[in-house]
């Protein structure tokens, strides 16, 4: 099919993304990750279940998203970053993990299991966490947001490589991680 093709048929989109997040949540579920005690294990450091699902599938989507991209089937539009939209990120995401032992992503598979927590706490969380972003954003935006600005560019730009030689090494290091890790019993 056609890229033009299918950015013209939003009914379409819409479709393949809610198949592609129920398979998501699915598997989540399946991996364990949406179980509240396999997340504060992994908390604690005592349980790296959701390390290894992540890990697995860093390598999953990198090999996936490039082996299309060098297909022409897909084009990547990354979104311009900073240090400072990492740090407002990466302490909202952290909050939200910390109190109630769900991310996003976690939060939706949880819900589909029938988590009452998840469901009332995490849903509502992400709304009330949605909100006040969008509200604080118009000050935040030319403040902290902007400070240490990295553009556009992804590493193999920054390197001026073939993608694939920072694909390949990058899954190959993920992957002797995943390998310490299961050794270890962790």
């Amino acid at each position: 099919m056609n890229l033009d093709v299918l950015h013209a048929k939003r009914g379409l989109q819409f479709t393949i993304a809610l198949l592609c997040g129920v398979v998501f949540g699915f598997l989540l579920q399946k991996g364990g990750v949406t179980d509240y005690d396999v997340i504060i294990g992994q908390l604690l450091l005592k349980d790296f279940t959701v390390v290894k699902v992540m890990l697995s599938a860093v390598i999953t989507g990198s090999l996936g998203i490039y082996a299309l991209k060098s297909a022409g089937l897909v084009k990547l539009h990354p979104k311009p970053g900073s240090l400072g939209s990492s740090a407002v990120g990466g302490l909202i995401f952290g909050f939200g993990f910390a109190t109630l032992g769900y991310c996003p992503g976690t939060v939706s598979g949880a819900v589909g299991t029938g988590a009452l927590d998840a469901l009332l706490g995490g849903v509502a969380g992400i709304l009330i966490g949605s909100g006040l972003y969008a509200a604080f954003y118009p000050r935040l935006r030319s403040g902290i947001l902007a400070k240490g600005d990295f553009g556009t560019k992804t590493i193999p730009e920054i390197l001026n490589v073939n993608p694939w030689l920072v694909v390949i090494p990058g899954c190959l290091i993920i992957a002797a991680v995943l390998l310490l890790l299961e050794n270890a019993g962790l």
